[in-house]
């Protein structure tokens, strides 16, 4: 998987920072978190395509986070897509959609959307699954984790021939994790692979203040996308405004054990990023900074 940050910016984007939005590629799949003014152009310029299939959660409407989406609906119109388009969000998601369409015109293709209102499991399918939990921010808000399943463990090909399994479709079918009936011996993949490798996790926090449920949510995440308005100095700001400083997001990616944390929602206050790093770097090492356009793969897990 590949993560493309193509808008890091605070409450107001600046000269080098745009409004929220975060782009998980997962094969063709794009998953995008949060559509701030101006999104469409951040894509075009990373060179996402319009056409792809792609599910969109926008955390909430907050105008830095959810308004380029009438942009965005706009401009796959007019490229004729034709895919459906996936959008879940708060409450109030449908009513905000439905009053652009109604002044703009509607999108000339499918738009599903999905209004959540209790944290939990809020899409799945074979390969993974985007959970959601309340953030503390002054309006309904959410986290989402982004969490892959199980893989299965290494083959070994010297197993599967000691066992008298011929090479080729069934010696696939067992890596995907699937029994093979052959002669009427049943072979299970456990007989052939390693025990299995846990799936890769991204966790993106969205506007809030720290809370319990969003490090239950990050717990062992490979990577926590986490949002650093402030520098401590401005704590007392950020409690009242529902947002979270540099020290309190790495304390959180600490206390969750998360692989890497990279901070984002970059308040303009901040033009030169290495306040905001030193700060979080006290309390949590593996910390980044994200800006516009910058890309992270984030590897399968080991097999061992």
């Amino acid at each position: 998987m590949r993560i493309t940050f193509l808008g890091t910016g605070g409450s107001m984007p600046s000269k080098d920072r745009g409004a929220s939005g975060v782009v998980i590629r997962r094969g063709r799949e794009l998953l995008m978190f949060d559509c701030g003014e101006g999104t469409q152009r951040q894509m075009v310029k990373a060179g996402i395509g319009f056409q792809r299939p792609m599910r969109l959660f926008i955390t909430h409407l907050h105008g830095d986070h959810v308004l380029g989406l009438p942009a965005l609906l706009q401009s796959m119109s007019l490229l004729r897509r034709e895919e459906t388009l996936h959008v879940y969000g708060p409450e109030g998601l449908v009513r905000f959609v439905k009053a652009f369409s109604e002044s703009l015109g509607g999108p000339v293709f499918p738009v599903i959307m999905y209004e959540i209102t209790e944290p939990g499991v809020i899409h799945e399918e074979e390969g993974y699954r985007v959970e959601a939990v309340k953030a503390v921010h002054r309006t309904h808000s959410w986290s989402y984790g982004l969490l892959e399943s199980p893989r299965p463990g290494k083959f070994n090909p010297e197993k599967a021939k000691e066992l008298g399994l011929p090479e080729g479709p069934a010696w696939n079918r067992l890596q995907l994790g699937e029994e093979v009936e052959i002669d009427g011996v049943l072979f299970k993949p456990d007989m052939v692979c390693g025990p299995p490798r846990d799936g890769r996790k991204i966790v993106y926090s969205g506007d809030t203040s720290p809370n319990d449920d969003l490090i239950e949510l990050a717990r062992g995440a490979d990577v926590l996308i986490h949002e650093s308005t402030f520098l401590d100095e401005l704590s007392d700001r950020a409690e009242e405004d529902g947002h979270t400083t540099a020290a309190q997001a790495a304390e959180v990616g600490k206390k969750a054990r998360v692989g890497r944390l990279v901070l984002t929602h970059i308040s303009s206050r901040y033009p030169e990023p290495n306040a905001v790093l030193a700060e979080a770097k006290k309390i949590f090492e593996n910390v980044i900074v994200a800006y516009d356009f910058m890309e992270l793969d984030v590897p399968l897990k080991k097999a061992f």
